[in-house]
């Protein structure tokens, strides 16, 4: 969720009924605190606590150091990032790479967990290949470390996000952990968040690329799980206004240059999950704009003539 899961993201998930939100994965070293990159990563100002801040990395003691930064950014929660396959992650032996050492894990959890004072939480995978699933055994490490909090993604590293997520090793973690465990992967649907808690009896579960132009899920979720009941459809009406103020603080946010590009993904989402038979069209005319307020008018126009 790098990439999605920033500030402004954020802001409109939690308002939208997200019980916690988590940072994009930041390495928090002191060469990079100075790019554009960190510091948009970094700013929590004006967000809602508990400000969760994913701190990634392969080194136990730059971890540590990077929580304790964190924490001066404004955290209440660390979270380590042991789940992310992308590639340019993995081949420097961290996100989920980090599974096939445990006595790394192992150093890192203590690290971390001794270095600050606030709660420390884990993302991971059910293991790191299809011969080597090791999550029950990371589970208990994590816990003995002092690891509050295990986020578990239904598929290993080498499955990347192809095939359909798994839930049995999830199962099996809850049976043999006393700390909370939320389930992850392939959860696009409030049926099917019902469903996976009642397979795994996880504490919660995790929502990422399924909010993609669907925001309006953790309501949906959130109503079905207290009433047994589908939620009625959010008016169109109301989701043009969200969809418009969310654009429109990514571009507040990043500027003009930065905030017309990294828009574009959010509306191509938006446009797809409301009118998915006619986005390509509309598509091809918007991603040439190369200024924020025809970006904005343009597709405020679309949205409309929805």
């Amino acid at each position: 969720m790098a990439g999605t899961s920033d500030k402004p993201f954020r802001m409109l998930c939690k308002s939208l009924g997200a019980g916690l939100t988590t940072s994009e994965m930041v390495v928090i070293q002191e060469h990079l605190l100075n790019t554009n990159k960190s510091k948009y990563r970094l700013d929590f100002e004006g967000e809602v606590q508990p400000i969760s801040i994913q701190i990634a990395g392969s080194d136990a003691i730059e971890l540590a150091q990077s929580a304790i930064k964190a924490v001066t950014y404004g955290a209440d929660i660390i979270d380590i990032n042991m789940g992310c396959p992308a590639k340019k992650v993995c081949n420097k032996a961290a996100g989920s790479a980090l599974m096939q050492d445990e006595q790394l894990v192992q150093d890192i959890l203590e690290a971390v967990v001794d270095s600050v004072d606030i709660p420390v939480t884990l993302k991971m995978r059910t293991g790191w290949s299809a011969n080597n699933k090791n999550a029950p055994t990371i589970a208990q490490i994590a816990q003995q470390a002092g690891i509050k909090m295990l986020s578990i993604h239904g598929r290993t590293k080498e499955d990347k996000y192809n095939g359909m997520a798994e839930y049995d090793i999830i199962k099996s973690i809850v049976s043999q952990v006393d700390i909370p465990v939320i389930a992850n992967g392939d959860i696009t649907s409030a049926e099917k968040a019902k469903e996976v808690l009642d397979y795994t009896n996880a504490s919660g579960v995790m929502i990422g690329r399924a909010t993609q132009g669907n925001p309006w899920i953790f309501s949906q979720i959130d109503h079905y799980l207290k009433t047994g009941k589908i939620a009625d459809p959010v008016p169109l009406e109301v989701k043009k206004v969200t969809i418009l103020h969310h654009i429109q603080q990514i571009h507040e946010f990043y500027g003009d240059f930065l905030g017309l590009r990294l828009a574009r993904k959010h509306i191509l989402w938006y446009a797809t999950h409301l009118d998915e038979n006619h986005v390509q069209k509309f598509w091809n005319s918007i991603n040439k704009v190369t200024e924020r307020r025809q970006q904005f008018n343009l597709f405020k126009d679309y949205l409309n003539r929805l």
